[in-house]
């Protein structure tokens, strides 16, 4: 089928996004056709002001328009129990489970030897400067089973092992690399209440 040239651009954006092929693609720029003026104005006008505001927080790397997230700046949250997370979407998961009352800590990716990714790709400075100005701290490592979540999961073991820091992991009822963001809510609070401790 041959579309109309700005409904095939409107299409190819579309394709962009995970999990969406061509027929999804096509029905989403079809759908978009269908609002209103309005409705379309204000739409990409929330985009924009998505992609301009939008940036990581100070302190934890998570997702935020202000400076510092609104977690991070939560007095009544536990600041010196820590969950380390790949990429923010995990924040979103774990606070629509409900039941963490810490903090987290947002590396930006894994290391990873054969995608040339290591220590200084992703944010372990800034985590152990954090974890040094606190008085015995908890880190839960919320990181994948895979190659590259163990590879950073020892790393992380090993940059705190002459320190006083508990270290734990997210029990291992979790499915073999299971991207913690598309994790059930019932999964994810058991795989957090039976974390165990590796150092």
């Amino acid at each position: 089928m041959v579309y109309p040239g700005s409904l095939e651009k409107l299409i190819s954006f579309y394709k962009k996004l995970p999990t969406i092929g061509e027929k999804s693609a096509e029905r989403l720029a079809l759908a978009t056709l269908d609002l209103d003026d309005e409705e379309v104005s204000e739409f990409s006008q929330n985009l924009l002001v998505a992609k301009q505001k939008l940036h990581p927080c100070q302190i934890c790397n998570n997702l935020t328009d202000q400076d510092i997230c609104p977690i991070c700046s939560d007095e009544n949250r536990d600041h010196n129990l820590i969950c380390v997370i790949e990429d923010y979407k995990s924040v979103f998961s774990f606070e629509k489970a409900g039941n963490y009352k810490g903090v987290y800590h947002v590396l930006n990716g894994l290391i990873s030897p054969i995608n040339n990714v290591g220590p200084d790709d992703i944010a372990i400075a800034s985590l152990v400067k954090r974890v040094e100005a606190l008085e015995k701290p908890e880190l839960i490592l919320a990181l994948k089973s895979s190659i590259e979540g163990e590879t950073t999961t020892l790393y992380i073991k090993k940059k705190f092992e002459k320190k006083d820091v508990t270290i734990s992991r997210l029990s291992y009822g979790l499915p073999m690399g299971a991207e913690i963001e598309y994790l059930d809510v019932l999964t994810l609070d058991k795989a957090l209440e039976d974390r165990k401790k590796i150092a």
